[in-house]
């Protein structure tokens, strides 16, 4: 009698422990099916069957009593149905073990005999499972099918493209799905590449998530909940101070001091004023013009000459 091939372990097949968790089981599940799905890799025979492996195991260990077989008497044991008399789930055809006239598939049968009473039965003429399920070898008896469930749907990923100031400040952005236009709500603060769960009684399939990407602003910068914000100011600002007027991100406007002798890559922090509770960082960028005159570049050599000053004196390259 030929010897079937059996599949994987399931816990090998998952790249999980035997104590993982329900949580970890369906993670490393979702990883791995989104890599072998055969809509990614159309065409690859070797991805499809990885998936249909993979889909197998989430099917039993992500099912608490077929996984609770699976770890007592391996593969057979978790496809079997029921729990029959003794101990044995499923019980046997024909009364015998006490479970009625349920169909086994001889196959698992005869793993589960091996698992309990070790390989002698299959291999060293112990006796037939085919004989003791009814007679006939596995070749001429007609195997019940069994149908398998479908594994649960895959969560979808899109990415979905969110206005500047929503991100900031909150509100809805509509999507479609499967034809389906939905509504859904963006959290104030939330940042780029941040996921958002639109669950499956929305989308009438499978969950949806929204990974988020943040559309640029015209002139905000972003880091996390901080603002920065680009300021350019003359050389006569930088140089005797003042006072300019700069947005924030909630739409006001402030009146901020620029301190005399500020130089290009200061920072100023407006506290509070970013999102959540962030900071905007003024980045001042001095501005100079070329000389408009001879009399012009007159002033600049007096003046340069008037007050001394080697910015490079302290520079760690000279």
């Amino acid at each position: 009698m030929p010897t079937a091939t059996m599949p994987r372990d399931y816990y090998e097949v998952l790249g999980v422990s035997r104590s993982a968790s329900a949580e970890e089981i369906k993670k490393a599940y979702r990883k791995l099916a989104a890599k072998y799905h055969p809509d990614r890799n159309p065409g690859d025979k070797e991805a499809e069957a990885t998936f249909k492996e993979v889909s197998a195991a989430f099917e039993i260990l992500s099912d608490a009593d077929k996984k609770q077989k699976y770890d007592t008497f391996g593969h057979a044991g978790a496809n079997f149905p029921g729990g029959g008399a003794g101990g044995f789930p499923g019980g046997f055809p024909g009364g015998f073990g006490g479970g009625g006239a349920q169909q086994v598939d001889p196959e698992m049968a005869e793993e589960l005999f091996r698992n309990i009473f070790g390989g002698g039965a299959s291999a060293g003429g112990g006796f037939d499972l085919g004989d003791l399920l009814g007679g006939g070898g596995r070749g001429g008896r007609a195997r019940t099918g069994r149908s398998r469930p479908q594994p649960p749907a895959e969560d979808v990923v899109h990415d979905v493209t969110v206005p500047f100031d929503v991100a900031a400040h909150g509100g809805t952005v509509s999507i479609n799905v499967s034809g389906r236009t939905i509504d859904v709500k963006v959290p104030a603060g939330i940042e780029d590449g941040k996921k958002l769960r639109v669950p499956a009684s929305a989308t009438g399939s499978a969950d949806v998530y929204l990974r988020v990407r943040i559309a640029p602003h015209p002139y905000f910068k972003r880091d996390g909940n901080d603002i920065t914000l680009e300021v350019p100011i003359t050389v006569a600002e930088a140089v005797l101070g003042a006072k300019v007027e700069v947005p924030t991100p909630d739409g006001a406007r402030l009146t901020v001091k620029v301190p005399p002798g500020t130089s290009s890559g200061s920072r100023i922090r407006l506290r509070g004023k970013g999102l959540s509770g962030g900071d905007e960082y003024l980045v001042i960028k001095v501005v100079a013009p070329a000389a408009a005159d001879d009399r012009s570049r007159e002033l600049m050599e007096e003046f340069a000459k008037l007050n001394p000053h080697d910015p490079r004196a302290n520079v760690p390259w000279k």
